[in-house]
């Protein structure tokens, strides 16, 4: 029995050791394979092109695109200037072949800012203060002086109603001033020059804007009085032609009848009236009735054109040329020539001390170009 019990078994281990057998006798099943792996091609970037940048040529001076900067002072209207202005623009244009732009900064002052801060390519009509302060400041340089009437010299005028009681300098103290810009020659600086001379304590003051400006405030009464630029009266022809010591105004006799003519020009009998209060006879044509010549300052050097610093000696030298010629005109007359304009009859060459007389007066002021 028990060899009989023993027989299963035996055959069970003898299965089991075959089914093992048979089972490590089986392939292998293929192992999972990875994608290839792609070998990676080192990239570099494209170098830059190594190109100088060049800062863009500036276009030649005079051209359309860089035309020459022609700077006027705001002392009258400035419509009656730009249409002038570009007169002359138009004349110094087609005997320079240049191009010209007209302006009118705000004032005395941001004109001359103007010139000194592009002093390559401005050109200037500044007065004989403007221009000393210019000079200090940049190095502007003068080319001509204004000629008025045969003078190369001005004055300022100190005006007041004619009914005014004001008969002397001194009766000034304490009354309301009326000047037209803190950077005028004769219608701030020379008048303030002369009231510390005389010791005069002036009482308000009010910047009326312009010459024009500071004439109508004394005509409507909105001021004791005023101060401008002065010009001679001329006299009729066979009278012997105003001179400095001479009185300022007209006649008294002549007083009631003066008039616009025909010719839009202001006339006291033969006496043409040539000083600020001319430049309102149209809206004011009684002008001379209503408003008198106190007393004119000493003579002031007339106005200038004037070049910037830096500006091309060889353009420069074109333009002035050209300058001359237009002076010898008709057209003349219709620009700076004009009364409503500058009244500028004809122009002489300006030097650099032709203005020391005004330097002193700066000095003794103590002006400086952050006062202007």
């Amino acid at each position: 029995m028990f060899v009989t019990k023993r027989i299963p078994y035996l055959m069970l281990a003898v299965l089991m050791m075959l089914s093992m057998v048979l089972a490590a006798c089986q392939p292998a099943a293929p192992a999972a394979t990875a994608e290839p792996m792609q070998e990676e091609v080192a990239t570099e970037a494209p170098a830059p092109t190594d190109v100088p940048t060049e800062e863009p040529a500036m276009p030649e001076l005079g051209s359309p695109e860089h035309p020459i900067k022609v700077l006027f002072v705001p002392s009258v209207d400035a419509s009656a200037i730009i249409s002038g202005g570009e007169v002359m623009a138009q004349a110094l244009n087609e005997a320079t072949g240049l191009t010209f732009e007209v302006s009118v900064p705000t004032s005395y002052a941001a004109t001359i800012e103007e010139m000194c801060a592009s002093p390559a390519d401005t050109i200037g009509f500044i007065p004989s203060l403007g221009y000393v302060l210019a000079n200090q400041l940049c190095g502007v340089d003068p080319a001509f002086m204004a000629i008025r009437y045969g003078s190369p010299v001005y004055w300022s005028e100190i005006l007041v109603q004619r009914d005014s009681d004001i008969q002397s300098i001194e009766d000034l103290a304490g009354k309301t001033w009326g000047y037209p810009d803190a950077g005028s020659t004769s219608g701030y600086m020379v008048p303030l020059a002369m009231f510390q001379d005389a010791g005069i304590e002036i009482g308000e003051t009010v910047e009326t804007g312009g010459h024009n400006q500071a004439v109508k405030a004394v005509y409507n009464g909105e001021v004791d009085f005023g101060t401008a630029f002065y010009s001679a009266p001329l006299k009729p022809e066979g009278e012997p032609a105003w001179k400095e010591g001479d009185a300022p105004d007209i006649p008294d006799d002549l007083v009631d009848s003066c008039a616009v003519n025909e010719d839009d020009k202001l006339y006291c009998g033969e006496w043409r009236v040539l000083d600020a209060r001319a430049n309102i006879r149209g809206e004011a044509p009684d002008v001379v009735q209503k408003v008198r010549i106190l007393a004119i300052s000493a003579g002031i050097p007339n106005d200038t054109m004037s070049f910037g610093p830096e500006f091309p000696a060889d353009v420069r030298a074109n333009i002035e040329e050209a300058m001359v010629a237009f002076a010898a005109t008709d057209a003349w007359n219709e620009s700076i020539g004009n009364n409503d304009f500058y009244g500028w009859t004809g122009i002489a060459p300006a030097t650099d001390s032709d203005f020391d007389f005004v330097r002193i007066m700066v000095d003794a002021t103590g002006l400086t170009i952050e006062d202007y």
